[in-house]
């Protein structure tokens, strides 16, 4: 048998569902998170690309979620917005794309994620839902309306749904 060169492993297409693509390299994991996709809320496939070569520049990095049978709302994919501000969501029926547009984070974030500051009133075992405004969308950069701490690394700082 002759060796031949290796081919690229590629994710397969879905049916029905929906592809979040173009998010930030290493950041496919916490799409998931934010979406509350864990080991006991699988109901159909999931298929991950985690740093994957871009069509359009072969030096630049991607990942890439494909979630069958699942379309995302609105909130879901705001919540996209921030880990991931330059992801588009694909929405496919019977194996073609329906619907394509890129993620958009709103002006203020509440309950997705927590204060960085430990002596915030959010951190301190209070009633207090974490709210944040978004002083910039790319990268997100968050603010905290009770203590004024800026939340930079928005990834370490989820909440769980």
């Amino acid at each position: 048998m002759t060796a031949g060169p290796v081919e690229d492993i590629k994710i397969p297409p879905i049916r029905n569902g929906t592809v979040i693509d173009h998010i930030a390299n290493g950041q496919a994991l916490n799409v998931l998170k934010i979406l509350g996709v864990n080991e006991n809320s699988i109901d159909s496939s999931i298929s991950i690309g985690m740093h994957v070569r871009t069509a359009h520049n072969e030096q630049r990095w991607k990942d890439i979620v494909k979630l069958e049978d699942r379309e995302l709302d609105a909130v879901s994919v705001s919540k996209i917005a921030l880990i991931a501000p330059d992801a588009t969501i694909s929405i496919i029926r019977d194996y073609y794309v329906a619907e394509k547009t890129p993620v958009k984070l709103g002006d203020s974030v509440v309950g997705l994620v927590r204060c960085s500051n430990p002596n915030c009133i959010t951190n301190k075992s209070e009633p207090v839902t974490p709210k944040f405004i978004v002083e910039a969308r790319n990268p997100p950069r968050l603010r905290c309306i009770y203590c004024d701490r800026d939340l930079t690394n928005v990834s370490d700082n989820l909440l769980r749904p």
